[in-house]
């Protein structure tokens, strides 16, 4: 049996999966692919769904670089290699050249072990989007919004009132099993959920990671809360004593219950800490300083 795409508005679907795949139609029997998974299975599943639903892709749309959100595109590709691939600009540049992904985690040329699918996708040429706002693509017209924070660049899809958030939001189970939520920037997260949640309009809301819901405000309220409880865990190790980001990591997982059993979830998580401290360090309630040959982090003046 066919994957069967579940229908959100007339003419909006998505594929339920670990990352969603949202189907825009055109109207004409073409259908805008927003986001294609983490691997080829998944597009392999995205693909059959179209098909039993009569529909053709006409472009793809990543909403970031992350390789769980563009990883489905190389299969796509080499079925309907016309397809245009569209991302924000920062995003495209990574999707085009996805090394620099864990380049970025690790800080230099990635070991092997870092060097998995959940890391470092297949490329696709991604043309950069001009920006937030209105767009037409595919033959289809959504609205763009600048949800950065999770990703250095990170678009949000709405058409009509369905309101597609990427990962500046995410489903509660998702929010449990993962404490430590992947960001690039934690305030910049914080505040794109925050604009999530002053939107009218939206009758449904679909996460990149969970399920469909009707209610925003609550979703936003869940997202922000647990983004605040890992902000004040990184607070609550610094103040514990001065230590490296890696000791900090450590001490938050501890607090957490988070045990971390492969690289990849170590630089993943490693970054997460990273992002909030930047967050404390602006706010003056962390201190920078290298100590013996360390960066160390400790109280700040206002901590």
């Amino acid at each position: 049996m066919a994957p069967e795409l579940v229908t959100l508005a007339p003419g909006v679907h998505f594929l339920p999966a670990a990352v969603n795949s949202v189907v825009v139609e055109d109207g004409r029997g073409g259908a805008l692919l927003v986001d294609t998974g983490l691997d080829d299975a998944q597009a392999r599943k995205l693909l059959r769904a179209l098909e039993a639903g009569k529909l053709t892709p006409t472009a793809i749309l990543n909403t970031h670089s992350h390789a769980d959100h563009h990883g489905g595109n190389a299969f796509l590709l080499k079925r309907f290699p016309e397809l245009d691939v569209f991302a924000p600009p920062l995003e495209a540049a990574i999707i085009n050249h996805p090394v620099l992904e864990p380049l970025s985690l690790f800080g230099a040329r990635p070991p092997r072990d870092l060097q998995t699918k959940f890391l470092l996708a297949p490329p696709s040429p991604a043309r950069p989007l001009p920006g937030a706002g209105r767009a037409q693509l595919g033959g289809v017209e959504v609205e763009l919004l600048d949800v950065s924070g999770h990703a250095a660049q990170m678009y949000a899809v709405r058409i009509g009132d369905v309101l597609y958030a990427a990962d500046a939001l995410f489903g509660p189970d998702a929010l449990a099993k993962h404490p430590l939520t992947f960001c690039a920037d934690s305030r910049q997260q914080k505040e794109a959920a925050a604009r999530l949640g002053t939107l009218e309009g939206v009758r449904v809301v679909l996460p990149g990671h969970g399920d469909p819901a009707e209610d925003l405000a609550a979703l936003v309220e869940a997202n922000l809360a647990a983004y605040d409880r890992t902000t004040r865990a990184v607070l609550e190790a610094v103040r514990a004593g001065p230590a490296s980001v890696d000791e900090l990591l450590a001490r938050v997982c501890g607090v957490l219950g988070v045990q971390m059993t492969n690289a990849g979830a170590v630089v993943l998580n490693r970054a997460v800490v990273s992002a909030h401290l930047t967050e404390l360090l602006e706010a003056g309630t962390v201190r920078l300083a290298v100590e013996d040959n360390r960066l160390s982090f400790g109280a700040g003046s206002d901590g």
